[in-house]
């Protein structure tokens, strides 16, 4: 039997999956696809199939994430017998200041994450409730902890330093940053596109449903636009970025909002659809006559170009921007606003390659290059697996 890996990515009520050869090297993807609406009308979509005649979309009971693994593992024994599973990794957000590698999990490490919860009450129960159900069904397989904060730990003190008494840094308060597993494909990949630039200095714009930004230097971490949780940095979809805290201040004391009701309005009402009070898909913003839905994109091109400019003060200049992740990747016209707003660092676009998503979107005589790089957080997560569990 030819042995696989899987690699999970737990949401709030989603469980995204992805099965990799264990072969040497990156291996080779045999399916990838989610169980989304977890704990309502949950079903099971495969997004890559290993066989055509493959169910893509059908309805499961899944009425929590033990549940939805349990469909995925069903499905994995029914239609590929002849693949033995070798061991599962798991996209962890949190690690905290300790984690700053990939880690096989055992008692103490679960324990050590339950820990973290605080930090990231949002993301963390997925993420674990996913390792302890596993445990329950696959007693004794092996399991690979991958941390989003990780890429980070190279950042400097000054950039990981909040302006905070120092106790409360000792206790945690400080800058972590997220996105790492995307930025690491970013930062391996980037010598095949960008050559001799790629150790220079690069902005990678990792923008998606979450966005951030990444400062490399030697492809190393230096400085992100979010910071003790992913609820920092630019807008996103749903939520707020960067806020004056007299903001959370003013609402607690003379608006009277509970701590639950600011969590709500920060995580799920703000960004695009805070803005447009349409949506926070920004295809739908796109198509929308509405014109909030114009003012909630500007917004968002204005407030990411002020990021790049920030991220390259940590850099002392540009010679790269590398756009990302779903919106980063796929809406031209997102990446020709942010673009417009830093003509003056020296990038100059292609409008033609722009529209074709490059992989090359600036011009032949722009002093700093622009880029659209596909992330694969997945084969990331392969890749330590695979290393993590090698016999």
């Amino acid at each position: 039997m030819s042995a696989i890996l899987l690699i999970l990515n737990a949401g709030s009520s989603t469980l995204k999956f992805a099965i990799h050869t264990r072969a040497a090297g990156n291996g080779t993807l045999i399916a990838r696809g989610l169980v989304d609406a977890i704990g309502q009308d949950a079903r099971l979509r495969l997004l890559t199939a290993p066989d055509a005649a493959d169910a893509h979309d059908v309805a499961v009971a899944a009425a929590d994430h033990a549940q939805a693994l349990a469909q995925v593992l069903g499905w994995l024994d029914a239609r590929c017998p002849a693949l033995r599973l070798h061991a599962v990794g798991h996209r962890v957000v949190h690690g905290g200041s300790d984690y700053t590698a990939p880690v096989r999990v055992d008692a103490r490490v679960l324990a050590d994450l339950d820990a973290l919860m605080p930090l990231s009450p949002l993301h963390q129960p997925h993420c674990l409730a996913g390792i302890r159900a596993l445990s329950r069904l696959r007693s004794g397989l092996p399991q690979v902890a991958c941390f989003d904060t990780a890429f980070h730990h190279t950042l400097p003190a000054h950039a990981r330093r909040f302006a905070l008494p120092r106790e409360l840094e000792a206790r945690g308060i400080r800058r972590y940053g997220f996105h790492g597993l995307s930025y690491e494909f970013i930062a391996g990949a980037l010598p095949e596109y960008l050559g001799e630039t790629a150790d220079r200095r690069v902005v990678v714009a990792h923008l998606g449903n979450g966005a951030s930004l990444c400062a490399l230097q030697q492809r190393r971490s230096v400085e992100t636009s979010m910071s003790f949780t992913p609820l920092d940095g630019i807008p996103m979809a749903t939520r707020c970025g960067a806020l004056d805290p007299g903001v959370v201040l003013h609402l607690l004391r003379a608006h009277g909002m509970r701590p639950d009701e600011l969590d709500t309005l920060l995580h799920h009402r703000s960004g695009l659809l805070g803005v447009s009070g349409i949506s926070g898909d920004v295809r739908v913003l796109q198509q929308h006559s509405d014109p909030r839905a114009a003012e909630a994109l500007e917004l968002f091109a204005y407030r990411t170009a002020q990021a790049v400019a920030a991220h390259a003060v940590a850099l002392g200049g540009l010679d790269a921007l590398v756009f990302t992740a779903g919106i980063g990747e796929h809406a031209a016209s997102v990446r020709a606003d942010i673009v417009r707003h830093l003509a003056w660092l020296g990038i100059a676009l292609d409008d033609a390659a722009n529209a074709c998503h490059g992989p090359c979107i600036s011009t032949s005589d722009s002093r700093v290059s622009a880029w659209v790089i596909p992330t694969d957080e997945e084969q990331i997560i392969a890749r330590h697996t695979r290393a993590l569990t090698a016999a």
